[in-house]
């Protein structure tokens, strides 16, 4: 009798384990993406909330919110060229090494807040990124890999993605950090 409690006792903490888990709130579900480190594209987020369409190279041209000087200083390589996106206002800029190979970018989204958050989400699943909050009142997360880092927050309508070719996840947050005083948000 002892041991049949023991098992029925064992099976039902199993039971509530499996159907308790702490589940995460919709805001903050990680995204299904095929994006790992510093490329990839983007698919739409694990939430209903459709992702617009990842921002591609259009012009050759200066960054309107970056100093070249500056991203080349930050990320520690010369850039050979810069594109931007076709956006009007805020368009994404794409920084190139000399031998033609991206090195950074940065995407800029101003629009509804839940879109926001999932362009966030979908750069930097907050299943496997770590948290930050930076600048202040900024969420979001970051993440290293083999081939880069990526640095993602958003702020009311407002987010920042940034990815570089280098390993250092504090340059892709210093890139965010000065897009979003250049930008005013």
């Amino acid at each position: 009798m002892r041991t049949s409690l023991v098992v029925i006792g064992t099976a039902v903490a199993a039971l509530v384990a499996g159907c308790g888990g702490a589940a995460e709130p919709e805001s903050r579900q990680s995204a299904t993406s095929s994006e790992s480190g510093a490329t990839g594209a983007s698919g739409t987020s694990g939430t209903s909330v459709p992702l617009p369409p990842e921002p591609e190279p259009a012009a050759e041209g200066e960054c309107p919110y970056l100093d070249t000087e500056f991203v080349a200083q930050t990320n520690g390589q010369r850039v050979g060229s810069v594109r931007t996106s076709s956006e009007d206002t805020n368009p994404a800029c794409f920084f190139y090494r000399p031998d033609g190979d991206v090195q950074l970018t940065v995407r800029v989204y101003v629009g509804e807040e839940e879109v926001a958050r999932a362009i966030v989400d979908d750069a930097a699943p907050v299943a496997t990124s770590n948290p930050t909050a930076q600048p202040t009142g900024w969420e979001g997360g970051y993440e290293s890999g083999d081939d880069g880092a990526v640095y993602a927050v958003s702020k009311g309508g407002h987010a920042v993605v940034v990815r570089t070719n280098q390993q250092q996840s504090v340059k892709a947050r210093s890139v965010a950090v000065e897009a979003i005083t250049r930008l005013g948000f």
